[in-house]
């Protein structure tokens, strides 16, 4: 079983950067990531209500990241659970499911998160073809920041149940600020989920950061609403995080507000979540120049064609504070 995962990824082209590389071998893409691991496990009341499994590591390079120690695995000293082997960990999240506290929280499926599951999508694959062994009832949440190829979509839309798709910001230039990645593979997921398999969509997710993203809640919302008026939308309060740690907090005005702008777009089925009001030194330095001031060369950001990507100023940044 390992052997076979390991044989997929000796070039691999999982996502949207399509690195080709052999992972197998211990080279490394725009991930950085070698044979799959789990971060951590947890059972999880948010709906939806789960056992999440986080993976560690991630195709992005977000500045605000909020799961940074995960997300930027193996560039962060982190301890992790490490690679569990696929029955093992199977059986284990179907007996969390089924635990009183499992059942007390309504859990019902494996939620599989990170940074981003998709550089581990083979593993994952694994892991619900044996946990399925167990109860064919379980049920699957692929968590995704969009940045998957078509072939890599459409195996996930084999396995789960539920996706959860959180986007990062609707402007291109904005996108690439924030995660290094363009956004356009980002906007065709989202329509070919929509259209091609609109039942698996739990919501869109929009982190909502002021003076960043703001600007892209009404044609994010008319693209939404020019698939369907009937899209489920949530926008999450920004908390000050990673290189962000001094950026302002989203508020709880700004969050009512952008639910009202997505309405006013078209949206029928829009609501806010999160802990807004969180501030640190407010400061509201350009994308541009706190990227410039972290050493990166690509202004904006292009990760996957950066000369530094496996020296990458981004991945090693310590912040002196979390939220």
């Amino acid at each position: 079983m390992i052997k076979e995962m390991l044989n997929e990824l000796k070039n691999c082209t999982l996502c949207e950067w399509k690195c080709g590389i052999n992972r197998s071998e211990g080279e490394k893409g725009v991930c950085m990531l070698g044979k799959p691991k789990v971060a951590s496990t947890t059972l999880h009341p948010a709906p939806p209500q789960s056992y999440t499994v986080f993976m560690a590591g991630c195709n992005f390079r977000c500045l605000n990241c909020q799961n940074w120690s995960i997300a930027h695995f193996p560039e962060q000293d982190i301890r992790l659970r490490g690679h569990l082997d696929p029955k093992e960990l199977a059986k284990e999240s179907v007996t969390k499911i089924r635990s009183r506290r499992g059942k007390a929280i309504g859990a019902d499926r494996i939620f599989f998160s990170g940074g981003s599951p998709t550089p581990n999508l083979p593993y994952i694959e694994k892991v619900v073809e044996e946990a399925r062994k167990l109860d064919e009832d379980v049920k699957v949440n692929y968590d995704t920041n969009g940045f998957l190829t078509e072939e890599s979509l459409k195996r996930v839309s084999r396995f789960t149940d539920s996706i959860t798709f959180d986007v990062k910001a609707f402007d291109p230039r904005t996108h690439r600020e924030l995660t290094g990645a363009p956004v356009e593979p980002v906007l065709r997921n989202a329509k070919t989920i929509v259209k091609r398999w609109p039942e698996k969509l739990w919501e869109f997710r929009y982190l909502s950061i002021p003076g960043v993203n703001e600007k892209d809640v009404e044609p994010f919302a008319e693209f939404l609403a020019d698939i369907d008026e009937s899209l489920p939308l949530n926008f999450l309060a920004f908390r000050p995080n990673f290189v962000m740690e001094d950026h302002p907090g989203a508020r709880r005005s700004e969050m009512i507000s952008a639910v009202k702008k997505a309405e006013s777009a078209g949206l029928e089925n829009v609501s806010w979540s999160g802990h807004p009001g969180i501030d640190r030194k407010k400061d509201k330095t350009e994308l541009s120049q706190k990227i410039k001031e972290l050493g990166c060369t690509n202004v904006p950001r292009r990760c996957g064609s950066c000369k530094k990507r496996l020296k990458c100023p981004v991945k090693k940044y310590r912040p002196l504070s979390r939220s």
